[in-house]
């Protein structure tokens, strides 16, 4: 094997490394963003006002 060769090989394995390191910190941003989309959804929701007594769902039958 010629120093050509290892020069070739050593480059092209540095380069897979890279790439993969780039693509894990894009899924990583991916992930971020998609956290906060979720946790601004959730905080979108409206607050359910307490059922007072003698409205539907005030009692909940846990015999039936």
């Amino acid at each position: 094997m010629d120093i050509g060769a290892i020069a070739t090989v050593v480059s092209t394995d540095s380069l897979a490394q890279v790439q993969g390191q780039a693509q894990v910190l894009v899924l990583k941003k991916a992930l971020d963003i998609q956290a906060e989309s979720a946790i601004q959804l959730i905080q979108a929701v409206p607050q359910s006002l307490p059922v007072q007594p003698g409205q539907p769902g005030a009692l909940i039958n846990t015999h039936a």
